[in-house]
């Protein structure tokens, strides 16, 4: 960077745009798409990647020419940016860590309610004006295996605890106050709830499939916050239609948005959301404000927050 030429801050756009008024007069300030963006790389000191849906970084960054120095996602997962050029490079990538742990949690903690309460089959009932009494599930004392260490799994748990669900936190590698890989299957064979929180990553790709449900109790339910490809659908469809499992949740999937001729949409006991666990009113706002701090620290040469380890896929000690 020289006194005579503003940074460049890239901006993989998506609608509505970020709010970055406060960078006026100290970035040239560009919006690409995935169309332009191999093109336009090579010109940009900063990359901020607002649609974090897109997978064009990773599909752009092995081109030509010089890249920017610093990549920053609006988003907690970076799997959809990282290839083995980006990860090889000296960028430093951050991710949005700390938007979406609260209002995920919040959310697994209401799905973990209307399923014990059965309130979709009450909307449902409702709906045909049928009175139907049922008896549904305590949720105090009931047990949890929470897959994800990071800060989302650690708020789920929080929350879990605040209804009077005790939980077992599994991440990468055990530590105080958290089980490693090798605890997995026992804790889940004893789990009434299974929330899986976890990144994307080669360890992580597919854990949750036949084997996994099977070990499950029939009456546990499923719940995926993380990120769709943790979970081998058809192996999924599979454990709810033999009624290996009682119920799943999804807010995302291994392809997004969910076509509407997806099967999915049908299976019984399965609650299918729109990848919105995290997205609350005002969240974009935060987004924006998180990225203009960041960007003060980075113009005046300071540690940015946030760093993820490319090579692991995650922040260091956030898993």
């Amino acid at each position: 960077m020289t006194a005579t030429r503003r940074p460049t801050l890239l901006v993989l756009d998506a609608e509505p745009r970020p709010r970055l008024g406060r960078l006026t007069g100290r970035a040239t300030i560009e919006y690409t798409d995935a169309s332009t963006l191999p093109e336009r790389l090579p010109h940009a000191d900063v990359l901020l990647v607002w649609d974090f849906t897109s997978h064009a970084v990773r599909d752009a960054w092995p081109g030509d020419g010089p890249r920017p120095r610093w990549v920053h996602t609006a988003s907690a997962g970076v799997d959809h940016l990282l290839c083995p050029e980006l990860v090889a490079s000296d960028t430093v990538v951050t991710n949005a860590r700390g938007i979406f742990d609260e209002p995920i949690a919040e959310y697994v903690a209401a799905l973990v309610l209307s399923m014990a309460k059965d309130l979709p089959r009450s909307w449902e009932l409702q709906g045909r004006r049928e009175w139907r009494h049922r008896e549904t599930l305590r949720v105090a004392g009931s047990r949890a295996c929470v897959v994800g260490s990071g800060p989302i799994g650690r708020a789920i748990v929080r929350s879990l605890k605040a209804i009077g669900v005790h939980s077992a936190l599994v991440g990468r590698v055990a530590r105080v106050g958290v089980h490693g890989p090798e605890d997995l299957d026992r804790l889940l064979a004893r789990a009434d709830w299974v929330i899986a929180a976890a990144p994307l990553t080669e360890e992580t790709r597919g854990m949750f499939d036949a084997r996994r449900f099977g070990v499950m109790q029939p009456s546990a339910r499923f719940v995926n916050v993380g990120r769709g490809q943790l979970v081998v659908e058809d192996a999924l469809v599979d454990a709810l239609r033999r009624r290996w499992i009682a119920g799943a949740a999804l807010d995302v999937f291994d392809r997004e948005p969910l076509a509407g001729d997806d099967p999915l949409w049908d299976v019984p006991g399965l609650i299918v959301s729109p990848h919105m666990s995290g997205d609350t009113v005002g969240w974009r706002d935060a987004l924006s404000e998180q990225f203009v701090k960041s960007y003060d620290l980075w113009e005046a040469g300071r540690r940015l927050p946030h760093v993820v380890d490319k090579g692991k896929g995650y922040v260091p000690g956030a898993q």
